[in-house]
């Protein structure tokens, strides 16, 4: 067995993990909003990701500093980040983890992408048309769109609010090569994220946190901070240097269905029907688009 299929499986096994991990995220936020605000939230989420990839920019030697040009982006990202961050906690508040895990991560790419096709001014192949009305069609089975009690449903709302943003988030942070490398991106990003939220914030209510003495908030904080958000986030950026933005954007698929499962086995949370249909349709839309990138090139 050579070195190189041995790395690029090791690899890819860690990229299904970190996308389980991402899916996990979703039950452990839920957990989490039973003892910190939305705002609260953020500042504690976002300082312990900063803390945890100071290390890790220092071994993989990679500068803190960038071109100025890029700074405009780190600027509006972090800004979309904590509206995303406020909109994705107050949606788990008052909704369900996994409906809101498949909501989110079916609808960000196709989101995403028809944000694409408008900026870049042009008309949609046949194959991309095909998926975006395909993730239409499963946006509205995930928001349940015939039934008029459901559609308005105040988490439905945060969680669509929280899709839209991290799609038009991803326009900006797109950007990241104009201001150095994608991990200091990511660093000044977070950062400017809790600079964005710190007028609003209780700061009697963030510092209490400190003696909250409670195994499970602890767990949870360091487990969707330094775990998921730090952690697995680098491996899935690390994994797009080394077998392409495309294979990887793949096992993106897995994070709804952690997600769902994830939700039913740690909260007990019923198995929707319409949520895995609309789940497996949003995938289909989204493997539609990527075929349409692959067969563009």
């Amino acid at each position: 067995m050579s070195s190189k299929y041995f790395s690029d499986n090791l690899l890819k096994t860690g990229i299904v993990v970190s996308m389980i991990l991402w899916g996990l995220s979703w039950p452990s936020g839920k957990v989490l909003t039973n003892y910190l605000s939305p705002l609260s939230f953020i500042v504690w989420r976002y300082t312990l990701v900063g803390l945890t990839l100071l290390p890790i920019l220092f071994i993989i030697k990679s500068p803190l500093s960038g071109s100025r040009k890029g700074i405009p982006y780190i600027i509006i990202s972090g800004f979309l980040l904590a509206c995303y961050s406020y909109l994705f906690y107050k949606g788990l508040k008052y909704g369900m983890a996994g409906a809101g895990g498949v909501l989110v991560t079916t609808l960000n790419p196709i989101i995403a992408y028809t944000i694409g096709i408008f900026i870049n001014r042009r008309i949609p192949s046949r194959i991309e048309l095909a998926g975006l009305l395909c993730g239409l069609l499963a946006g509205c089975i995930l928001l349940k769109i015939w039934s008029q009690s459901t559609i308005f449903d105040s988490s439905n709302l945060f969680f669509l609010g929280a899709s839209f943003t991290w799609a038009l988030m991803s326009v900006f942070t797109s950007k990241a090569k104009m201001f150095g490398t994608s991990f200091s991106f990511s660093f000044w990003q977070y950062l400017f994220c809790i600079v964005c939220i710190l007028p609003l914030v209780n700061f009697h209510e963030v510092f209490s946190a400190v003696y909250i003495n409670d195994s499970v908030f602890w767990f949870n904080m360091i487990f969707s901070s330094v775990i998921v958000t730090a952690l697995a986030t680098t491996l899935y950026f690390y994994a797009t240097t080394k077998i392409g933005p495309e294979k990887a954007s793949s096992y993106i698929f897995l994070v709804p269905f952690a997600a769902e499962l994830s939700s039913w086995l740690l909260l007990d949370e019923p198995l929707l029907v319409h949520t895995i249909a609309g789940g497996v349709l949003g995938i289909v839309a989204v493997y539609l688009i990527n075929r349409y990138k692959v067969v563009s090139k």
